[in-house]
């Protein structure tokens, strides 16, 4: 075919689309209103709906209200909002500074070129402390591998590079790297701060991208028992193209270290020459923001008492720093796909011909951008016993911009919750996929992570295609240029029938689910069994 010809075809395909998401009639009933639900949560009107905002609480009263025409009852102490109170922190830049302290000079580091703050924690006022390249930052001994065995960090601050070596398993590997458990590691060694040097090669976006978006603010669970970054009193996130500046005179380059990192290679542990002198400043508040939480009572008495959950997170970025002009996040695919989602299928299981033997409970959750934070607050206060909890089934950023004929069900090997889910997917025609890309840790980067942490078996899905076709293009090509960006708006290309079919198999995993004789059970060789209710 003649080049220029494609290119116009390509163009008009997109159009097609592109009009689909933005009103053309569309024929299937769930993925039309599924649309109306994205229109809704993801309009400039709801600016990005952050984390405690009044947007935020709208969206989250729109959520209910949808969730009361169906029928279901409220699931939160007779409401169907769950309050939950956060630290809010902003960072107030002009007022910061940064040294690095070398015996012989002292060099300022450029806030947002080489270096962002993070105000997750309760960082101290001012700081000067020696500091330690950790590797990975990782303990897992468990499997013979602890990058703090032999390190001093007493009064220091850690400094690791994202990833993992390859010496520990997936998804033990992703486990050991999320921020909860790097700190309570580095802390029980007697660390202070944190600072994290981003692989440029992993994860999504550039340094410019997220560094752009360092004036947003950062929030932690208000709750103290629920702080689990209590005790760290700075933290920073270091990009790799400066990072040489931390390691000089340590004998180290940092494009070995993360060369050696790109093939999950095990790391050095070194002390660095210079101290961190640190000097921040930020504004600090209370805010409140709200799970939405709603129950579809089962049918057999016998079994109503036990509950298959469903989740999505309903917040998103709010409004940052223009990208081509446009300041707000609309977050339509992050995460209004899949609170429309959570919407439909709801509305398929809400008839009492329907209605599964187990009771169905939907949880909306907040604050999940600000670290999982929402879903974290639910599985320590929980509308109903944890232990009543048999599954989670986390809907987040499936992505209706292909067609549904492949997924990723993360966490599918850990319990047999996964067979069922490969088993629905296979008579819906869809292809579970071997995660082709695991260092970005997925596992453990939604929802469905706190639940298991709680014991609860749970699986998430992320849309799929074969690697190299253009299906796949399309997926990285949103992931480059629309993901946590202000393009992920209503007016990209999408497909409210792919929408559609994913609403089809959730609803059918969740009765199948709930309408087993047998609760989901962890596989015996699963690693996260241990967190289950009675595990030695």
């Amino acid at each position: 075919m003649n080049p220029r010809r494609q290119v116009v075809l390509l163009g008009i395909l997109l159009l097609l689309v592109g009009v689909a998401a933005r009103g053309a009639a569309v024929n299937d009933p769930e993925a039309r209103r599924w649309l109306e639900h994205v229109r809704y949560l993801a309009s400039d009107a709801m600016r990005g709906r952050q984390t405690g905002s009044p947007e935020h609480r709208q969206a989250a009263e729109y959520v209910a209200a949808q969730f009361r025409a169906l029928g279901l009852e409220p699931g939160a102490n007779g409401s169907y909002l769950q309050p939950v109170s956060f630290v809010s922190r902003r960072v107030r830049e002009a007022g910061c500074t940064l040294d690095l302290v070398f015996p012989d000079r002292i060099e300022r580091l450029v806030l947002g070129q080489d270096v962002t703050l993070q105000m997750s924690c309760e960082a101290a006022d001012s700081i000067e402390a020696p500091m330690v390249f950790i590797g990975y930052g990782l303990s897992v001994p468990e499997q013979g591998y602890d990058d703090l065995a032999h390190a001093d960090l007493k009064g220091r601050i850690a400094v690791y590079i994202q990833g993992g070596p390859a010496s520990v398993t997936e998804p033990r590997r992703s486990q050991a790297q999320s921020s909860s458990e790097r700190w309570a590691h580095v802390r029980e060694a007697g660390a202070i701060g944190l600072i994290g040097i981003r692989n440029p090669h992993r994860g999504e976006g550039n340094w410019e991208r997220s560094a752009a978006q360092r004036f947003s603010p950062a929030m932690s669970l208000a709750d103290a028992d629920l702080d689990e970054r209590a005790g760290q009193r700075f933290g920073a996130n270091f990009n790799a193209e400066r990072a040489q500046k931390l390691l000089a005179g340590s004998g180290h380059f940092v494009a070995d270290l993360i060369a050696l990192a790109d093939t999950q290679a095990a790391l050095p542990v070194f002390p660095l020459v210079p101290r961190m002198r640190a000097r921040v400043t930020y504004d600090r508040t209370i805010v409140e923001s709200q799970n939405v939480v709603a129950v579809l009572p089962g049918r057999d008495p016998a079994l109503k008492g036990e509950y298959v959950v469903l989740t999505a997170h309903l917040d998103h970025l709010g409004v940052g720093t223009p990208v081509d002009g446009d300041s707000v996040f609309n977050g339509a695919m992050d995460n209004a796909s899949g609170i429309a989602s959570l919407i439909e299928v709801a509305r398929a299981l809400a008839p009492q011909a329907k209605r599964p033997a187990r009771s169905v409970l939907f949880v909306c959750v907040t604050g999940e951008e600000k670290g999982l934070l929402g879903s974290y607050y639910f599985s320590h206060h929980p509308a109903v016993p944890i232990a009543s909890i048999v599954a989670d089934l986390n809907v987040d950023m499936v992505l209706p911009i292909v067609p549904l004929k492949h997924l990723l069900v993360h966490g599918e090997g850990e319990s047999d919750l996964g067979d069922r889910a490969r088993e629905d997917a296979r008579a819906a025609g869809i292809a579970v996929l071997p995660d082709p890309e695991p260092q970005r840790n997925l596992f453990i980067r939604s929802d469905q992570f706190n639940f298991i942490r709680a014991g609860v078996p749970a699986i998430a899905f992320s849309a799929a295609a074969v690697p190299g076709s253009d299906e796949d293009s399309t997926l990285h090509a949103w992931t480059r240029r629309r993901y946590h960006q202000p393009s992920d708006d209503l007016a990209q290309p999408m497909i409210p029938g792919a929408a559609g079919d994913l609403i089809r198999y959730v609803t059918r995993l969740t009765a199948d689910v709930a309408n087993a004789p047998a609760r989901p059970r962890w596989k015996e060789a699963s690693f996260f069994k241990r967190y289950a209710a009675g595990a030695p």
